[in-house]
Formats: structure tokens, C-alpha cells, sequence
């Protein structure tokens, strides 16, 4: 039987994901991290990206979060998000839509905070059309 570590995702509306896993790989400030059972105590902020949890039967789980904080302990993970959506739920036509709309405003270079705002807003939603890119190739294999 595989070690297992169990793993936590929770945003500020829901908990997204509970369960056991054999790797959880995550969009750290400094690059991807990627946590196994046993790995050493851990906390560190997350950037807008994504979360991939591999279950003990091999499946691979893919979440686009907002960014956030990740927290190793010695028997679980847990990935506090600020938003997380699983790749299956998320609606590809208002991701566009969002994507678009930021666009547009760091074209015309609105205002200083509406430039940020549109900064985090397409970090999300390209991590979100990251995930779903991600989703529909694992169902063409």
C-alpha cells in the first residue's frame, strides 16, 4: 500500500477537497512545490496557479487557486486558497469573459488600483484556462 499524506484544500466560501494523497503539487512565490508523505514541516504563500493532488489509485486532481498559503505538517497538508475551483467546474465562457475585461483594462491603463486588480484578476483566470487546458488532455490519454 502506497504512504499517504492526507490533503486539505479549503477557500474562503467552502472546503473544495478532502482526502488522502500520494503527491500534491502547488504554484509557490519562488516555483512549484511538490509535497510527499513525510515531507518536513512547511508554510508558504501561494500565487495564483494551480493544485494538483494525486490519489493513492494514480487519478491526478486538478484545482486552479487564487493564491494563498500552503502548510505542511507531518501527517497533512492543507492549502488554504483565497478562491479554488476544480478544473471540471470551471465555466470556460465567464473566464473568458473575465480574462477579456482585464485585459482591457491594463490596455488603457485605467487607474493605478484598477490596474492591480486587473493584474490579480488575469493571474486567476489564466490559471483557471491553465486547469482546464490540463483537464482536457488528461481526457484525450
Amino acid at each position: 500500500m502506497a504512504s499517504t499524506i492526507r490533503c486539505d484544500i479549503v477557500s474562503a466560501e467552502a472546503e473544495i477537497f478532502r482526502g488522502e494523497a500520494t503527491m500534491v503539487v502547488a504554484t509557490g512565490e519562488m516555483g512549484e512545490l511538490g509535497i510527499a508523505p513525510r515531507h518536513a514541516p512547511l508554510i508558504t504563500r501561494l500565487k495564483p496557479g494551480k493544485v494538483v493532488v494525486t490519489t493513492p489509485s494514480g487519478e491526478q486532481l486538478d484545482f486552479a487557486i487564487s493564491g494563498g498559503i500552503l502548510e505542511v505538517q507531518p501527517q497533512v497538508v492543507t492549502v488554504l486558497a483565497d478562491t479554488a475551483v476544480r478544473a471540471q467546474d470551471i465555466d470556460e465562457a465567464s473566464v473568458l469573459a473575465a480574462k477579456e475585461e482585464a485585459e482591457r483594462i491594463l490596455a488603457h491603463r485605467g487607474e493605478a488600483m484598477d490596474v492591480a486588480e486587473a493584474q490579480q484578476r488575469l493571474a486567476e483566470v489564466t490559471a483557471q484556462l491553465q486547469a482546464l487546458e490540463r483537464l482536457r488532455k488528461s481526457l484525450k490519454h
